[in-house]
């Protein structure tokens, strides 16, 4: 099959209300021989592009004629327009040597847009081209082509869609184009659509699996206290507890910068970079260190399956392409583990005990929280519309608060506007989101952004006493950030929670300096 080589807009498709075998009289071509009574006046047939040559001012067919009653034959002709080699037409005798034709797509659900109830922007539509005709090239531009194809994933898959293009699609080339409007689409090279397509396959396998980190470790603070336990378990569980940053260790900028690093988003990074010595106090190592550990000492429990993370991948990765249509059908799926931040779910009651099997499924659910995290980080970095480099690292650091572990959820993201090549046009714009639930202020969103040296943010809480306390406290801390030597915008605390939405985590601006 040959594959679209690079992404290029689609330009608006004007709106369609007939089908496509009604609009047969878009072209009309000439036969070099009469018809001889194969087929009267006004009666239809199909007909297959078998070549197609430039000769002079015109175009010159050899087309493969399909009557009613299953008789075949083949017709030369002449065409004002090329229609590509392979292209599938209806053909309506208005002569003896004279044929309307149009590009026939087989199906009578023709689309000429998408409705944005089903396909939300942003949504990715696999299709098949059926057929192609070149419909416009006035003198020195580029040429216009308009061609049929056939969806393949979505619930409207076998429906038809009307596009217009300046590419010239190869009829039965396989394409995969993402939703930028209700008639605009843009068309994705093969190489990005295996990455989004392993992104989203992961990330709605990760979204299913993860776990609250909260609930690993109240888990593990209550199988510390307990006599039986394996002594090389209870040495990593101690271990495990005892990395836990502090409120007061992470005010600190070499504090944060250590629980950054030891949050587990970069143990692969790491692992390439043959960093061994830094893996100890890495948590995502510990928690894969303790799931080997607990596996052991469960009765009938099978052994660690040797092949690696990345092996695995690759062997799967057939499987992947081969349900890929029926997966990139599912933006919500995506969509939810792409949220920030990540809701609270827990997935054992902790009433009572955990015990090792407990404590097992909780260490798998936290380690599959945190590669949602890293994931969620790859699909977010991209090109903006604007040209923009937008890079995301979104994780997730469990800090202790007397006797209770909180995770403090993360998303750092930064986005390099300005030309190539020309570093004074260059700006680079700061955004940070957090998330945690401190008792007693109860749940906390921050979101901040720096421009240019000046810091804005907008603070949220769902507690109205919170609210009012926070906003109290927002003059001391406009002083300790302009003694830190920043610029100070708008600080805001409102009571509630963000603005959610589909293009909130790209595109939203979260302080407007002009409102």
């Amino acid at each position: 099959m040959a594959e679209i080589s690079s992404p290029r807009p689609l330009p608006a498709t004007p709106p369609v209300s007939r089908p496509v075998q009604a609009s047969a009289a878009d072209l009309a071509v000439k036969l070099l021989q009469p018809l001889e009574g194969m087929l009267a006046a006004g009666e239809s047939a199909k007909a297959e592009v078998l070549e197609a040559k430039a000769v002079a001012q015109s175009f010159q067919l050899l087309l493969k004629l399909t009557l009613g009653n299953g008789q075949q034959t083949t017709l030369e002709a002449s065409s004002p327009r090329q229609l590509a080699q392979g292209s599938t037409l209806a053909v309506t005798a208005l002569s003896e040597t004279r044929l309307a034709v149009a590009l026939q797509g087989g199906d009578t659900r023709l689309l000429s847009k998408l409705d944005l109830e089903q396909f939300p922007v942003g949504t990715l539509l696999q299709g098949k081209v059926e057929a192609r005709e070149q419909i416009a090239q006035l003198k020195g531009q580029q040429a216009l082509y308009r061609a049929v194809v056939n969806l393949l994933n979505t619930p409207l898959a076998g429906s038809k869609l009307n596009i217009e293009t300046a590419l010239p699609l190869p009829i039965g080339s396989l394409l995969t184009a993402q939703v930028q409007g209700s008639q605009a689409l843009n068309f994705l090279p093969l190489s990005g659509r295996l990455d989004q397509l392993v992104l989203s396959q992961q990330l709605a396998a990760q979204q299913s699996r993860q776990g609250s980190l909260e609930g690993l470790f109240k888990g593990l603070q209550g199988l510390a206290s307990q006599t039986d336990v394996p002594d090389d378990l209870r040495a990593s569980i101690d271990k495990l507890l005892g990395m836990l940053p502090d409120s007061k260790q992470l005010s600190t900028p070499d504090g944060l910068a250590k629980a950054l690093q030891q949050s587990g988003v970069f143990l692969e990074a790491k692992l390439l970079g043959g960093q061994a010595q830094q893996l100890p106090q890495d948590l995502k190592a510990n928690l894969l260190r303790l799931i080997n550990q607990l596996l052991p000492n469960l009765p009938g429990a099978a052994p660690l399956p040797a092949a690696s993370a990345g092996s695995a991948l690759a062997q799967a990765l057939p499987a992947f392409v081969r349900n890929a249509l029926g997966a990139l059908g599912q933006p919500n799926l995506r969509q939810q583990a792409m949220s920030f931040p990540l809701p609270s779910r827990l997935l054992q009651s902790m009433d009572q005990e955990a015990d090792l099997e407990i404590l097992l499924k909780l260490a798998a659910a936290a380690v599959s929280r945190l590669q949602t995290h890293q994931l969620s980080s790859l699909a977010q970095s991209q090109v903006t519309p604007e040209g923009n480099l937008l890079t995301t690292w979104q994780l997730e650091v469990p800090m202790r608060n007397q006797q209770d572990v909180v995770p403090l959820q993360i998303k750092l993201q930064r986005e390099d506007s300005g030309q190539a090549g020309k570093q004074e046009q260059k700006e680079t714009l700061w955004r940070i989101e957090l998330a945690f639930d401190l008792d007693p202020l109860g749940p906390l969103q921050v979101q901040a952004q720096l421009l240019r040296g000046s810091l804005s943010s907008q603070l949220w809480a769902e507690r109205a006493d919170t609210a009012l306390l926070v906003d109290a406290e927002l003059d001391n801390l406009r002083q300790r950030l302009l003694s830190a030597g920043l610029e100070v915008g708008e600080l805001s605390c409102r009571q509630g929670m963000p603005p959610q939405g589909p293009k909130t985590h790209l595109e939203q601006r979260w302080v407007d300096e002009t409102a």
